[in-house]
């Protein structure tokens, strides 16, 4: 008969619950820290990178972007990673937003779950615009050149069931922004956790930090200036204008969900987000998703509730996960966002799950 070491059960559990106080300090002290800074000072509109507070997938925008708790596929990279671990499988997304003012912006991620080691992930994001012309003072209808400006993403991901009720995910991500010859760069990484309460099998709670890095600062010989030093024709020396370095848009999530509904044929799942960002104020994210056996999908929700003059709102979508041979699905889903005065965005997503 074989020996149950009882010593090392144990100090297992010990080690799990000791993950998950530590995980819950962390985050719960983060969210403490971005209260206090946000009493003191309003740091609405100081933060560089804004094009990573565009979300991804529209499953997710669909439910109003209350996905924390929810994560469970390839679109978990974006808003919580620990999601990444419940997919048990393989799956690539594909992401297309016309976003505002006719900026454009495209996701790509892959992840992969490898038995007995976890699930690991990649992904990339890119926003771009049409080029524009250069205009001056001397010359207000163009110089004759043209340039551009535009974002991206470079990232890994990695994630874990710690226990069957406990994952936990993180993401490490190369950014950089550009326009015409300036660019700035950054790396920062994201963590999130996920807890299904075992007597509560519906009925889930999630937590996110994402984009905590280093600080962007726009670099490049546009930002050079020829300055004339003495008298008469003087001297011509080269002079490099200073800037700022910007932080980050450190974001905190909170979320919860459960299964109101579930049978063999159809599911209704609510959704809610506490969202804490570190450039604007709080709000909630709230959506419900319906489906009919796994297969037809109907979601609604409201995106930034309660955020000072915010624009976004009412959000809508619907979804399509068939399987076409043994093992391998496509996931069709679109999804509509309310935004306000400025325009409504539509979002197109394409996914396979083998």
């Amino acid at each position: 008969m074989k020996k149950v070491n009882a010593s090392s059960t144990v100090n297992k559990e010990f080690l799990m619950k000791a993950v998950k106080f530590i995980v819950l300090i962390f985050l719960v002290s983060s969210a403490q820290i971005f209260s206090q800074l946000g009493a003191e000072v309003n740091k609405t509109g100081t933060t560089s990178a804004q094009f990573l507070k565009i979300g991804v997938g529209s499953r997710p925008i669909g439910m109003g972007g209350a996905f924390t708790s929810l994560a469970d596929d390839i679109n978990s990279i974006y808003w919580n990673p620990a999601g990444l671990a419940r997919m048990y499988s393989r799956e690539a997304g594909f992401n297309h937003v016309d976003w505002i003012a006719d900026v454009s912006l495209d996701y790509a991620g892959f992840g992969m779950d490898l038995e007995g080691f976890g699930t690991v992930g990649a992904f990339v994001s890119v926003m771009a615009m049409d080029e524009m012309i250069v205009r001056s003072l001397e010359k207000p209808e163009g110089t004759g050149e043209l340039f551009d400006a535009g974002s991206v993403v470079l990232g890994l991901s990695y994630a874990r069931n710690l226990t069957e009720e406990f994952s936990i995910g993180f993401n490490g991500k190369y950014i950089r922004e550009y326009i015409w010859n300036e660019s700035a760069s950054a790396f920062a990484v994201d963590i999130g956790t996920i807890y299904a309460i075992p007597f509560l099998n519906q009925f889930r709670i999630g937590a996110s930090i994402s984009n905590f890095g280093t600080k962007m600062k726009l670099e490049g010989r546009d930002i050079l200036k020829l300055t004339t030093v003495g008298s008469g024709e003087g001297n011509i020396i080269n002079s490099d204008i200073q800037l700022d370095a910007f932080e980050l848009p450190l974001m905190f999530r909170f979320g919860v969900s459960v299964d109101a509904v579930k049978s063999n044929e159809n599911r209704v799942t609510l959704a809610v987000d506490a969202v804490h960002p570190n450039d604007n104020s709080e709000y909630l994210n709230t959506g419900l998703e319906y489906t009919w056996q796994e297969i037809v999908f109907i979601r609604g929700g409201y995106k930034n509730l309660f955020e000072k003059d915010g624009e976004q709102g009412l959000t809508l979508g619907f979804g399509i996960n068939y399987r076409i041979i043994e093992a391998f699905r496509i996931k069709l889903d679109y999804a509509y966002q309310e935004f306000g005065r400025l325009k409504n965005v539509q979002y197109f997503s394409l996914g396979v799950r083998f």
